[in-house]
């Protein structure tokens, strides 16, 4: 019996953008309504490495078909290796036997199945009339961030792009060759002036402290955090939160490696605060945004 074997090209002529949203979707109204297998994830920490691999199984019930993916994080392995800094492999499984159908390049898939996350957390929980959009953070991940959203909000006017480095201006020029004319994207120099004044705001940085702080905040700003994705990382000031939905991808693992895990270390907020997984919204469950001026907060630590 023959494994199947996809490389990462193989597997991006697979995806459509679309299609990840709606099966993302999908997956997470199964798993909220328990018909979904999956334990939080396992960590493996390379401290001197400043890395960090991660082992994430599941099984769909109903579709009958099972998966486990290895992926790591390492955030300097860009300027150190030239090389990504998260990589990942998956292993489709046939429940029935435990054969391993096939093994794929997890890269592309964790991409946009990310990307596809925050869109979906978009849908349900900002404002129908979001135009400008701040991205902070200029990697892999904001791209298919960006899609996503260009998938969900099909009349942005503006996205505004910070990072640490002169990565940004690269990421603005790319973007803007990619969307031509459809809505402008500009680099900025700040955190404050990217989110000032922002209808959707997307955290995709490997930081340990706040960088989005409260006075920055207006109403009705909807925020997908999905850079804290690991114990002791975080991105908003812990003030946000306490005045936000939080809605999250998964409780477990969100109270341990979310944006909200060091908030809650601290004492700050409990996981008593958080209003749903985004599973229930999407099923129908429990509501998404009720109004215009909430503030709503989506923490995706990945499933």
């Amino acid at each position: 019996m023959n494994v199947g074997n996809l490389t990462d090209e193989e597997v991006k002529s697979l995806l459509s953008m679309d299609a990840v949203i709606k099966a993302v979707e999908e997956a997470f109204i199964a798993k909220s309504l328990g018909k979904a297998q999956m334990p939080p994830k396992v960590y493996l920490f390379y401290r001197k490495y400043n890395g960090d691999l991660r082992a994430m199984p599941s099984y769909l019930e109903e579709h009958d078909i099972s998966a486990v993916k290895i992926v790591n994080s390492h955030p300097e392995n860009r300027q150190k290796y030239d090389m990504p800094t998260v990589m990942a492999v998956v292993v489709l499984v046939d429940p029935k036997n435990g054969f391993p159908l096939a093994v794929m390049s997890g890269k592309t898939l964790t991409d946009m199945r990310t990307g596809a996350a925050g869109g979906v957390a978009a849908k349900h929980l900002a404002r129908k009339d979001s135009r400008i959009v701040a991205l902070i953070g200029a990697g892999a991940q904001a791209r298919t961030q960006l899609e996503a959203l260009v998938e969900v909000y099909g009349n942005l006017e503006e996205v505004r792009v910070w990072s640490p480095s002169r990565s940004r201006e690269i990421f603005a020029s790319e973007m803007q060759e990619k969307y031509g004319e459809v809505f402008r994207i500009v680099a900025v120099d700040s955190v404050k002036k990217a989110v000032e004044g922002s209808d959707i705001v997307v955290t995709t940085t490997p930081s340990t402290k706040p960088i989005v702080m409260r006075d920055m905040v207006s109403r009705g700003m909807h925020f997908n955090c999905i850079g804290a994705d690991a114990p002791g990382k975080q991105e908003l000031d812990p003030a946000i939160l306490k005045m936000a939905k939080i809605v999250v991808d998964d409780m477990e693992q969100a109270a341990h490696g979310g944006e909200i895990n060091v908030p809650i270390s601290q004492g700050i907020i409990s996981i008593k605060d958080v209003w749903a997984e985004i599973g229930e919204i999407a099923a129908g469950v429990k509501k998404g945004r009720e109004t215009s001026d909430e503030i709503t907060v989506f923490t995706s630590t990945g499933l």
